[in-house]
């Protein structure tokens, strides 16, 4: 019997299954077996995958620069068509894979290539027909469930760690009500094949299920936002329309009427997290006294060199949000962290314009920052 067919049967067992105090350690058997099983699925194939032609979509057009063939259609974009959006200073690639159809995850419609693009993306955008309801969005979030995938999801609060002796140790810091020691053991013992299974230690800091404890010992889940896109919200009633975009990470927009893609931008820009940083040299032709800002939030007069160059709009440095001084310094050189003496900062995380500041500063968005070195 091949992996698909196991992984078949153990679905429709764990369907048929009633869930109750009685089979909660058969049903987590047959969990971590069919999470064994569709692990090797995401193993990459031997065989080269061929290639196709095709054209991306109207979404991709009026988001980008890149130029796009439309149709009205389902599953127009065939293969994955990259494009660059220009938002706030940043550049952000958006990739426009192909439709994922019922049984991608087993390989149908290429679906494990397209699923292996969006393991690695930092946002998943999730294209839905607002006429068709909530079918299209409970299949794609199934099947990249299946894969290891985890949407708008924080990794479980589990310590998981195989050694080389003294047994499985277990604790929790809090009161468990889905899992037990004893399940643990089980779910351990039919996942792992090798002597770790007697010998681990687990750790629970938060009442996890036993899905989400399997997840941690796979090893191999992704963790990541996203951002569900109702599409054609002209074709339906504003009623609709409101039950929609009250959902949790739920856009409408209409392609068609190019309605509300400025508010899904913003929301993208909110799901990447993102800062803009600018820079600004020192002056070199003068010198002017300027009240400054310590740190400490002290106040300090003191002689500093004249800000004449303007920081330069033009090019930003996109960091993370909760980027200190010093990721700046890394971002521009390898080497100026060590050279650094103080920053001068002005922007929304400063008490004064402008501020000197540390390393150890966190920086906001659109944030100015001049680097002094030793």
């Amino acid at each position: 019997m091949g992996i698909l067919e196991k992984i078949s049967e153990i679905e429709k067992e764990i369907a048929r299954t009633q869930k109750n105090k009685a089979t909660e350690y058969h049903l987590g058997l047959l969990k971590a077996k069919l999470a064994k099983y569709r692990a090797q699925l995401l193993e990459p194939s031997k065989s080269p995958a061929a290639k196709g032609e095709g054209f991306d979509s109207t979404f991709l057009s009026l988001m980008t620069s890149t130029a796009s063939e439309a149709a009205s259609y389902e599953f127009t974009t065939l293969t994955c068509i990259p494009g660059v959006i220009e938002y706030k200073g940043a550049n952000i690639q958006l990739l426009d894979l192909p439709g994922i159809i019922e049984g991608a995850a087993q390989g149908k419609g290429r679906g494990r290539q397209v699923i292996a693009v969006a393991r690695t993306a930092d946002v998943v955008i999730m294209m839905l027909d607002a006429t068709k309801g909530e079918v299209q969005r409970a299949l794609l979030e199934k099947e990249l469930e299946s894969v290891g995938i985890r949407l708008n999801k924080s990794k479980p609060n589990i310590y998981f760690k195989p050694k080389k002796g003294g047994g499985i140790s277990f604790n929790s810091t809090v009161t468990l009500t889905q899992c037990s020691e004893k399940l643990v053991q089980l779910i351990l013992h039919e996942y792992m094949s090798t002597s770790e299974i007697f010998n681990a230690e687990v750790l629970f800091r938060e009442d996890c299920s036993p899905d989400e404890f399997i997840d941690v010992i796979v090893g191999n889940r992704v963790y990541m936002p996203c951002l569900y896109v109702y599409n054609k919200i002209d074709q339906i009633s504003m009623e609709e329309v409101d039950r929609l975009a009250r959902r949790p990470h739920s856009v409408v927009i209409s392609c068609g009427m190019k309605l509300n893609l400025d508010y899904l931008l913003e929301k993208l820009w909110e799901y990447l997290a993102l800062t803009c940083i600018y820079t600004k040299k020192r002056g070199r032709f003068g010198m002017e006294s300027d009240q400054v800002g310590c740190e400490e939030g002290a106040d300090c007069v003191e002689w500093v060199i004249a800000l004449v160059e303007r920081p330069d709009f033009t090019d930003a440095i996109i960091l993370r949000k909760g980027a200190s001084v010093e990721h700046v310094c890394h971002r521009i050189h390898r080497s100026l962290a060590s050279q650094f003496k103080y920053a001068l900062v002005w922007g929304t995380s400063t008490k004064y314009s402008p501020q000197r500041v540390g390393l150890t500063h966190m920086m906001e968005h659109e944030d100015v920052i001049q680097i002094v070195k030793k």
